[in-house]
């Protein structure tokens, strides 16, 4: 019996993986225009790490982390975000003692245990950043628009992005416990997560998407009436910056996000065309976390984008262009020419900056210009005995429908020019 991928995992296969490639590289020049530097953590971190810094009442830690004990009876976990492994590693490293504000970016897999559905896997691709060492809002306003312009130039359109303040312990407490006064009552008509959330984490009840959990909260007073004087006028200058920076927002009162770091700013993003599952990406302040894992004190913000409904989000855009072919040139020989040949040019070629290939399967001349054809060669070079007794080659341009006998010392450079023109 064939031995399949493990259910919510998947292969990204030739012919798909192009449009991640795609996604990354946005990803990596949105980051260097923005000023931002690549870290990658490894993909497991003690289990502490999470329980300290995610939250051990949120829902990644209490039901959906993926937690072994290795052979020395260590406790480690899949990393389920990399929020919290990220500044576990800048207060590791004492990047903190660099140049400030600390701008990183990363790409990497994550692994929660969900329930698999279209653009949610157990084990899932984010494009993040973080930023260390500043508090000033506008810094807010500079990840929002970072996230913004990534998926643009992706040609994603009709995004909207979704702004709250969650605010500090201090009057995020005060807020809580009003609201489990109010909703004392109501608590037997929530759904069974806000049940079990309503003890432990009350704010959660607000952003469930449940229609009888929103029908108990309707008219229940919003956090962003109950902020200190240091959040609000923090979330004031916020929503300004992204107004002088141009960027629509909608203040969202019922946006808190499920992890226990944030503090103050909290945004989503969201594409209207996945659906039910149309947040592709979140992210907000967390100014506390550092210190939550034994660094110093320093505030952070940051965002993570979902590659798996980023991509969905292009494919519903029609933002995907036809994929390039796997080579610029295929050298195919006729009649008696021996593949060594062949496969001699093939390097040169390569050597010189251009993706060649030969045929490897015995075939004929015309299966041999059928299989170039399949992979997207742009032009295929015939070596015929003739042509090679005096040092040539034949070319033929596909595209063009026209071909020409080519020297074979003139031959890198004769394809180069006709490739840049073609490009």
């Amino acid at each position: 019996m064939l031995t399949k991928a493990p259910r919510g995992t998947r292969d990204l296969l030739p012919g798909e993986i192009e449009k991640w490639q795609l996604v990354e590289k946005k990803a990596a020049e949105a980051c260097r225009l923005f000023g931002y530097g690549e870290i990658r953590t490894p993909v497991f971190e003690h289990t502490e790490l999470f329980l300290r810094g995610v939250g051990e009442t949120t829902d990644i830690v209490s039901k959906e982390m993926y937690t072994f004990r290795d052979r020395g009876d260590r406790s480690l976990t899949l990393r389920p975000e990399n929020t919290a492994a990220v500044a576990r590693a800048v207060a590791e490293h004492r990047l903190y003692a660099g140049v400030q504000p600390l701008k990183l970016y990363y790409v990497g897999p994550m692994f929660r245990y969900d329930r698999p559905q279209a653009g949610r896997y157990r084990q899932f691709h984010q494009f993040g950043v973080e930023v260390f060492g500043t508090g000033e809002p506008t810094m807010d306003a500079e990840v929002m628009a970072l996230a913004m312009f990534f998926f643009r130039s992706l040609g994603i359109a009709g995004l909207e992005l979704r702004v709250n303040s969650v605010g500090c312990p201090a009057c995020r407490g005060e807020y809580r416990q009003a609201l489990q006064e109010r909703l004392k009552e109501k608590a037997n008509r929530l759904c069974a997560d806000c049940t079990e959330r309503y003890e432990k984490n009350p704010l959660r009840i607000l952003d469930c998407k449940k229609e009888k959990c929103r029908e108990v909260t309707e008219g229940l007073p919003v956090l962003t009436d109950s902020l200190c004087g240091e959040c609000g006028d923090h979330f004031k200058l916020v929503l300004a910056a992204l107004a002088e920076v141009g960027e629509a927002f909608a203040v969202d009162p019922r946006l808190v996000r499920g992890l226990d770091y944030y503090t103050k700013t909290a945004f989503e993003i969201i594409s209207p065309a996945l659906g039910a599952q149309s947040s592709i990406c979140g992210g907000g302040r967390y100014d506390n976390l550092m210190e939550e894992l034994g660094g110093p004190a320093m505030p952070g913000i940051g965002f993570a984008a979902g590659l798996e409904r980023t991509v969905l989000a292009m494919e519903a855009a029609g933002a995907f262009a036809e994929p390039p072919g796997l080579m610029d040139v295929f050298v195919a020989t006729a009649g008696a020419v021996g593949q060594e040949k062949a496969l001699g040019i093939v390097m040169n070629l390569r050597s010189a900056g251009i993706a060649a290939d030969k045929d490897y399967m015995e075939r004929s001349l015309k299966a041999q210009l059928k299989y170039a054809d399949k992979k997207g060669a742009r032009l295929i070079v015939i070596l015929g005995e003739e042509e090679l007794q005096v040092g040539a080659v034949t070319v033929r341009d596909m595209g063009a429908g026209r071909q020409e006998t080519v020297r074979l010392a003139d031959l890198a450079g004769y394809l180069a020019v006709l490739l840049k023109e073609e490009r």
